[in-house]
């Protein structure tokens, strides 16, 4: 030891071993914050336009942290992304913006400091948005999304009503039991919705029915009985005097893709095509006398989390739920069409345990902010289900298997059972279509065929149809 490490002033000072230590450990910290604050680099950039929201997404390899301002007048959000540098990647997104994005007018970037970007989205109306990361998951890393919802939610019955009146405008007559007298009994209250917001001049309902010459329908009226006019006589028993709704839920969309075919075909643009095909056919069929109306969950390519297909379907008081998919599998020979039902009780085979856990996992893949979900009402739509539901479930599936069948190989000659969340409609009977398997090279070829699909909706409509004749809905109960 040398005389200047000896003395007394030098050794005041020297730092022992765990001072160092320290020192170095606090150096390495800071310098992996600053990577992750300052070395994140941008993925890709995405917009989703939709009525009901509109997504932003800043896919990244490290997690973004994001400070956000909503602005009122005019409406527009601030977020400034620290640990940014403004690229390439950051001003695709001023182009992406759509001019029918009903939230979104436009989007500004800029470096709003060294290493900082400040994203402005210009709003075209007032709207609360939902900023949240999400960890990586199948091909995504991380992200960072933007969801901007309306102030005044999109209604599924309000936009069902619109729909409707947009169709009957085109139109002179409606079709039977839309336009009904002002005078007839209320037989359906989401038909008499319908019906005033299609007559807006018609004349308010008398408190209590009289006597009126009959709707015309297809079969003679039911008056044989003589009694008070207070009193309804009983309908027959395979007719339905109202609107019968199907809800058409197209799986998968936006941020989440489903199954990717050997050609780059996408599960969520398959079945959409597929089930607006359907919903065309739908809305212009009856069955019994009574008109039909197709609601889809989904009419767009964005992502709809799983809750909020069931909710949506009970908002429109649906008489039927069925979820059209298209299945993938590890071996590229695994092949045919199937349909699945709601089990409580346990899958009816492992292969319907496995694709039920995979379809509901689409919340992850898509994007569901978790802290915007109430609880309650998550465990309330999971975990409800009846006996009488799955059984009509089953009888739906059952048609529908049977119409398919007639022209596509089917995987499984019967209606399978699993847990799948999307099916837990406690009132609706609710089924399952896997289409074909996109993992399939030749079905894949098939699914992308238009001369295919509309054989799958001629044959889901026929299995509809079916259903139908055979079990009539009965009257709504639930108020609109």
């Amino acid at each position: 030891m040398s005389e200047d490490a000896a003395h007394p002033l030098f050794t005041a000072y020297r730092p022992n071993r765990r001072t160092l230590l320290q020192a170095g450990s606090l150096a390495l910290l800071l310098a992996g914050k600053q990577q992750i604050a300052f070395g994140a680099s941008i993925m890709a950039v995405r917009v989703w336009p939709a009525e009901d929201y509109s997504r932003v997404t800043l896919e990244s390899d490290v997690p973004l942290v994001a400070k956000q301002t909503l602005i009122q007048s005019p409406p527009r959000l601030a977020v400034d992304i620290e640990g940014l540098q403004l690229n390439s990647a950051l001003k695709e997104l001023v182009a992406k913006v759509r001019p029918d994005d009903p939230n979104i007018a436009a989007i500004r970037v800029g470096q709003n400091s060294p290493n900082v970007v400040r994203l402005v989205i210009d709003l075209k109306q007032d709207a609360v948005p939902q900023v949240f990361s999400l960890k990586p998951v199948a091909s995504y890393q991380h992200r960072l999304v933007f969801d901007l919802y309306p102030s005044k939610p999109v209604d599924p019955l309000e936009a069902l009503i619109q729909e409707r009146l947009r169709d009957a405008s085109s139109h002179t007559d409606l079709p039977p039991g839309l336009s009904p007298s002002p005078s007839a009994p209320a037989q359906d209250p989401l038909g008499e919705l319908i019906a005033k917001h299609s007559q807006p001049n018609a004349a308010p309902e008398p408190s209590a029915p009289v006597a009126t010459a009959p709707k015309p329908t297809a079969t003679p009226p039911t008056s044989k009985t003589p009694g008070s006019s207070m009193t309804a006589s009983p309908a027959p028993a395979r007719k339905t005097d109202r609107i019968i709704i199907v809800a058409l839920d197209p799986g998968h969309g936006g941020e989440d893709p489903g199954a990717v075919g050997p050609k780059g075909t996408y599960e969520k643009d398959v079945v959409l095509k597929i089930a607006k095909l359907l919903r065309d056919r739908i809305n212009k069929s009856t069955v019994n006398g009574s008109p039909m109306r197709a609601y889809m969950t989904r009419d767009g390519d964005f992502f709809v989390p799983l809750g909020v297909r069931v909710q949506k379907a009970r908002r429109v008081q649906a008489d039927l739920f069925i979820s059209i998919h298209a299945d993938a599998f590890t071996r590229p020979s695994a092949a045919g069409a199937s349909v699945y039902a709601l089990s409580h009780k346990g899958a009816s085979s492992t292969a319907a345990r496995w694709l039920a856990d995979k379809e509901n996992q689409a919340d992850l893949v898509g994007g569901l902010n978790v802290r915007s979900q109430d609880k309650g009402v998550q465990e309330m739509l999971l975990d409800m289900s009846t006996t009488a539901q799955i059984n009509d479930s089953l009888k739906l599936g059952t048609a529908l298997l049977t119409q398919i069948g007639d022209f596509a190989r089917l995987h499984k000659p019967r209606v399978e059972q699993a847990g799948f969340a999307v099916l837990k409609a406690p009132d609706i009977p609710s089924v399952l279509i896997e289409t074909a398997f996109i993992s399939n090279p030749d079905e894949e070829q098939k699914l992308r065929s238009p001369t295919y699909q509309v054989k799958l909706a001629d044959a889901m409509m026929d299995g509809i149809r079916q259903y139908f004749i055979k079990n009539p809905p009965l009257a709504r109960s639930r108020t609109v």
